[in-house]
């Protein structure tokens, strides 16, 4: 056997040995270009927000969703519906009462694939104190910039968001729809 099919055969065998190993998740942060969204309706008219400064780290690897995390940071006095009254309303006590609840937080450990190709990040969400179960369900588009683009729905009376005088669901419906598209970049 000459020198060449060696080096070709021993190219071969490590090559194998990789493809062998465990798939390792990848860790990430936000990268601009980012958008968390929410969206409901107040009389009969949909309304939609944003939270422009929120923050995600996330370790995944598609092979192996089980071993995911994803951590969202939310600084709640920045909702922007741009409208200024609704947003003094929003961030005020009878909605996130962002004063004595500054940060709204969903952690998720342990993700599911779905059998559409997408996947499930059951968590939990914090907001004004109260932790609930929410679930994530999300797309993700791998790449130098990989992309995770999600939906879940919020029952915002859960949470006491909009109790008291605004707890009528018929002028202000309890499920509010959360919308994200996280743009990656790996992490330092």
């Amino acid at each position: 056997m000459s020198f060449t099919q060696r080096s070709a055969q021993a190219l071969a065998a490590l090559l194998l040995a990789f493809a062998a190993l465990p798939a390792i998740a990848a860790d990430y942060v936000q990268a601009p270009g980012s958008a968390l969204t929410f969206a409901s309706k107040y009389q009969g008219e949909i309304f939609v927000g944003r939270f422009p400064d929120f923050r995600t780290t996330l370790s995944f690897d598609p092979a192996d969703p089980a071993s995911g995390r994803l951590d969202v940071a939310i600084p709640l006095a920045t909702a922007s519906t741009k409208n200024p009254e609704r947003d003094e309303t929003l961030i005020g006590e009878d909605f996130f009462f962002a004063s004595k609840f500054p940060q709204a937080r969903f952690q998720a450990s342990g993700f599911r694939a779905l059998d559409d190709g997408r996947y499930a990040a059951d968590g939990t969400l914090s907001l004004r104190g109260i932790s609930k179960p929410v679930t994530l369900t999300f797309e993700w588009t791998p790449g130098p910039a990989p992309v995770l683009a999600g939906k879940a729905t919020v029952p915002r009376l859960a949470f006491g968001v909009g109790a008291g005088d605004w707890a009528d669901v018929a002028e202000l419906p309890d499920e509010v729809a959360v919308s994200t598209r996280v743009v990656f970049r790996p992490a330092p």
